[in-house]
């Protein structure tokens, strides 16, 4: 009896010893494994830089630059429009025919639109000048070729136009004693504002093979009043442009409403359906006068008035019933 509680104390015993080892040896391998594993690195914005290369070589490319769209939709009709052409007219087909020269005044409620910082008339043109899609015409009378000016005979360079509507001034020079020595005539910058007339060049024709009697404009002219010391002079032409070489260009800028922004009408449309305020200056005639030359005051709106009038009357007396 007291050899098998002997026998199973010792066995006891053994096992104990054999499990104290056992727990030993983990202990003695988890402390080896900890202090050979890397330390787990912790972010912070210092190390964040710190990862990045210094060779800005290496970066990945950028993203090209992608511009929201201004609005909620795109307006493409009008900048893909093109001009409705004229029907064609036979020199036969001509009843009737009168040469018209008109003047619009941007500053008339109607017109006001031509003169929007948004869309100006004169920067449509300026801009198209100086990108060669357009031809100025100097307006200088020439006995032989264009007595009156406005025959599109000498065409003008963009730089030449564009110092046509420089606002010009004098300036005098003084020597070292501030006496004046002489005065120079200097080109001043363009100013848009100052541009608050267009002169229009058109013929009412009357077409027997249609019978229409309709107008078609020939030419369009930017009005600039010159300076000339203390003299009040009248407002003029500055360069002449052919009116069916700027309609590809009118079609495609639409016109500023003040009720509207979606208009859907272009310059072009303003033209050709006659949506602008004007008056006549003058009438082709024998005596090649001016309204002015032979009215003053307020006789010049009754005559221009008047010489509507007879238009109208003309294809009024065509007709009988």
């Amino acid at each position: 009896m007291k050899t098998k509680i002997l026998l199973i104390v010792l066995c006891l015993a053994c096992t104990v010893s054999f499990a104290q080892k056992k727990k030993r040896s983990r202990k003695k391998k988890a402390a080896t494994t900890t202090q050979t594993a890397a330390p787990i690195p912790t972010y912070t914005p210092s190390t964040a830089l710190s990862a990045q290369p210094s060779d800005t070589s290496k970066r990945a490319p950028l993203k090209p630059f992608d511009r929201p769209l201004d609005g909620y939709y795109k307006k493409s009709d009008i900048l893909n429009a093109r001009v409705t052409p004229y029907p064609n007219i036979r020199e036969a087909d001509v009843a009737y025919a009168k040469r018209i020269w008109r003047e619009i005044d941007v500053r008339d409620k109607m017109n006001q639109y031509m003169a929007s910082p948004k869309q100006r008339l004169i920067d449509i043109l300026m801009t198209a000048i100086a990108n060669g899609e357009l031809t100025a015409y100097d307006p200088s009378p020439d006995p032989k070729n264009d007595p009156d000016g406005d025959g599109f005979a000498h065409p003008l360079t963009p730089g030449q136009a564009k110092n046509k509507m420089a606002d010009s001034s004098v300036v005098d020079k003084f020597d070292k004693d501030g006496n004046k020595i002489s005065s120079v005539l200097t080109a001043g910058e363009f100013n848009p504002d100052s541009v608050v007339k267009f002169r229009i060049k058109e013929d009412w024709i009357f077409d027997k093979a249609r019978s229409v009697f309709e107008p078609r404009i020939i030419g369009i002219a930017p009005m600039i009043k010159p300076k000339a010391g203390s003299l009040d002079l009248d407002y003029q032409p500055a360069f002449w442009i052919y009116f069916p070489d700027v309609r590809p260009i009118l079609v495609t800028k639409e016109v500023v409403s003040k009720n509207s922004d979606a208009t859907g009408l272009s310059y072009d449309d303003v033209f050709m359906k006659r949506l602008f305020n004007s008056y006549i200056v003058k009438v082709s005639n024998e005596k090649d006068e001016r309204i002015k030359d032979y009215a003053q005051g307020i006789d010049r709106l009754y005559e221009s008035e008047k010489i509507k009038k007879s238009l109208l009357d003309w294809e009024l007396n065509l007709w009988q019933y």
